[in-house]
């Protein structure tokens, strides 16, 4: 947390007690629109809304607004590849030589590279490649907003892996371009889309009506919060709208899911309570496991673990365009919190905060 954000705060018994932290927190970064789930004990959902969509519409933020959620993405094609694992159509050991195409150029190295490790980012593939076009479009970024993944989301991705040299060390190494190849490898291998694979592994039997890869199809996509500049781009103003930023093949997986307050909710607490489907509660207890311990952000299956107030705190970031996200649970003590902003912004700082005092205040779980 900023040393600057010292706005006291509590959380719990359906107060407003976060209200003092996230108003602060909206005024000094210029943010219209935030909404924060909150479950405790396994209990009903808090919900504490703020703000608009936007200043033109000016929907008011709801459990129900959409907003895109980046990287969040990657832990359900992360599930979804899980799921596909437990019902023996794929496997961790699963290399890059039996995974892509027989005349793919692939040096030793990426030749090595396992399934399990693209899920967990301990490929050691880079976040993207750094050539000169990808160089050119994200300085390019910084005063336009557009979108600087086109190239990850083309098959020609696969190009990138005939000179890869992997690190010394197999420490996590967080990887669009991993993901991109997760976005190819499961269309190559199942025939259907990550928007189908996860309507029906997950969204379906959550129930989660407003959840899309494909976020256009979704009745509440015109009342959507619209991305603002925050953090970043750095030289769009603080405020100002940016484009939205649209995949359609590879990288769709890692960066394109789009869901509400409420969807995210449910779906957390099925990372802690049983969704009448075993072979759902199977996948999500297997990506609380930890495959890399490492002291900070030790890495699972498509999610992140750290330990806060002596709990063990599985979460995930997301930031994308013009929004940030926050995912975060404590299996332990059936706690859950839900962060969504309309507006870039390094804050994952709140999520764990809220987080973290939930386990301070947890006495027994519900069931």
């Amino acid at each position: 947390m900023p040393v600057n954000q010292n706005a006291a705060f509590t959380v719990g018994d359906y107060g407003h007690g976060i209200d003092p932290l996230v108003r602060q927190y909206m005024q000094e970064k210029q943010v219209s629109g935030m909404i924060v789930a909150i479950i405790q004990n396994n209990g009903p959902v808090e919900f504490h809304r703020y703000g608009i969509t936007d200043d033109r519409h000016r929907y008011p933020v709801t459990p129900d607004t959409l907003f895109a959620l980046g990287s969040l993405s990657k832990g359900v094609t992360a599930e979804v590849t899980t799921l596909l694992v437990n019902a023996g159509r794929l496997k961790w050991t699963d290399t890059l030589e039996t995974l892509l195409p027989a005349n793919t150029p692939l040096s030793d190295d990426a030749r090595q590279i396992t399934l399990l490790q693209l899920v967990t980012h301990t490929s050691g593939l880079p976040r993207q490649p750094m050539d000169l076009l990808t160089l050119e479009n994200l300085l390019s970024y910084f005063r336009s907003g557009e979108n600087f993944y086109t190239r990850l989301d083309a098959d020609s991705v696969l190009s990138y892996l005939d000179d890869f040299s992997a690190p010394s060390s197999a420490a996590p190494q967080y990887s669009n371009l991993g993901y991109a190849l997760v976005g190819y490898i499961l269309h190559r291998h199942t025939g259907q889309t990550i928007e189908a694979l996860a309507q029906s592994m997950i969204f379906k039997p959550l129930k989660m009506t407003h959840s899309s890869f494909t976020p256009d199809v979704l009745p509440a996509y015109a009342c959507r919060a619209l991305g603002h500049a925050g953090d970043q781009p750095k030289f769009i103003p603080r405020g100002e709208l940016t484009p939205d930023w649209v995949f359609h093949h590879n990288m769709t997986g890692a960066a394109s899911l789009y869901s509400s307050a409420r969807d995210l909710a449910t779906y957390a607490r099925a990372h802690f309570t049983s969704t009448g489907e075993p072979s759902l509660d199977k996948a999500f207890e297997d990506v609380t496991q930890t495959f890399y311990y490492r002291e900070k952000e030790a890495a699972n299956i498509g999610w992140v673990s750290d330990r806060y107030a002596d709990r063990k705190i599985i979460w995930q970031v997301g930031y994308i365009g013009g929004y940030s996200s926050y995912i975060g649970f404590d299996r332990e003590n059936q706690n859950a919190v839900v962060v969504l902003q309309n507006s870039f912004n390094w804050s994952n700082y709140i999520g764990h905060s809220i987080l973290s005092r939930l386990a301070l205040k947890t006495t027994s779980p519900r069931h």
